[in-house]
């Protein structure tokens, strides 16, 4: 069998069910629950201390949990080991061997796995090609760009053929374009490999670019499980819909028949409302038009699209994305208001 010959599974291939974990009197991980499905890329993502590298680490067998249980393919992994547990790790500071060249680095758990040495160095060149470093097996971590030792890493967590992959902001360290180029590598290898993958990252582009569905967590628990568009069009919570993009909170009110008055214009609410006056929109669904009581306060280009930031009325700041082939007619003077549209808006909580 060959690296690339995934084997087919079906049902959920990794079930985490009540997960605690508590340092002293912080809580880490409060009843947290995730199914992941054979062959998905699952994200993690959340702000510093929501519990997203602690609940990582539990899956890794590096911490123990208070309580809960992590089923890999219908197998309680939490009293396994972690060296035992048929998971591959790739760490945000690479953690190669310094003295090994990347093909050693490669091959180093098939030697401990007692691998004969003819099929460890046919499976490490196999996974430095599969990762675009064919011609690099011969040198040391040192040789190596940032870029590159990720790679070796990701190369290195694969060997064994792991049920799961697990990815600790494998890409923060990285430059911009390089980041950008390795996280579509990435992808394209989980997608032709099949495997099942958690990948924990803070930044927000990287989860909803790269993940099937994105766990955003908060203060240990998880605050809502989602496709990318799903998230940013159906947020759940307040803290959700601020978390994931731009938002801004645009004072309105409840009309009697539950919808909401929005800059002049009746929008459907997603979720309860009660006593409301203030409601949640993205930049992108608000217009502008020239002449009005608002100011533009100032602008930022980005390529098809520009920002506008803008002061209302009553002083509420908001940004507004227009097309920049029509942002540059608009002098101080403005008015803005929503554009018509399906989408609900959702209450703005004490939190957004």
């Amino acid at each position: 069998m060959t690296i690339t010959d995934a084997p087919a599974r079906t049902g959920t291939a990794l079930r985490i069910r009540g997960l605690r974990r508590t340092f002293g009197s912080a809580v880490a991980l409060d009843g947290l629950d995730l199914d992941v499905a054979p062959g998905e890329l699952l994200a993690l993502l959340g702000p510093s201390g929501c519990g997203k590298t602690t609940a990582l680490r539990v899956l890794a067998g590096f911490e123990k949990p208070d309580s809960g249980q992590v089923l890999l393919d219908g197998e309680d992994i939490v009293p396994v080991p972690a060296n035992r547990r048929d998971t591959g790790m790739v760490f945000q500071s690479y953690s190669l061997f310094p003295h090994l060249t990347a093909a050693d680095n490669v091959a180093f758990g098939m030697r401990m796995r007692r691998v004969a040495a003819a099929e460890r160095r046919s499976r490490a060149a196999e996974l430095l090609e599969l990762v675009g470093l064919p011609d690099h097996g011969g040198r040391f971590p040192h040789q190596l760009s940032g870029g590159q030792q990720q790679r070796v890493a990701l190369a290195r967590a694969l060997a064994l053929r792991p049920r799961l992959l697990l990815l600790d902001e494998p890409l923060s360290a990285l430059d911009a374009q390089v980041r950008v180029n390795l996280r579509e590598e990435i992808r394209r290898l989980q997608l032709e490999l099949g495997i099942t993958t958690v990948f924990v990252t803070h930044d927000q582009e990287e989860a909803l670019s790269m993940a099937d569905r994105v766990a955003v967590m908060r203060g240990g628990r998880l605050e809502q499980c989602a496709t990318p568009a799903e998230l940013y069009d159906r947020p759940a919570t307040a803290f959700v819909a601020s978390f994931i993009g731009t938002m801004n909170r645009v004072p309105g009110r409840l009309a009697p028949d539950g919808q909401a008055e929005v800059l002049g214009v009746t929008l459907p609410v997603d979720g309860p409302a009660a006593g409301a006056t203030a409601f949640l929109v993205r930049p992108e669904a608000l217009d502008v038009s020239a002449d009005g009581p608002d100011l533009v306060t100032g602008s930022s280009f980005h390529g098809a699209s520009t920002r506008l930031r803008v002061r209302l009325a009553d002083g509420t700041e908001v940004k507004a994305d227009l097309p920049s082939h029509a942002a540059g007619a608009f002098g101080a003077g403005a008015a803005v208001t929503v554009r018509p549209q399906r989408r609900p808006v959702l209450a703005a909580g004490e939190e957004a």
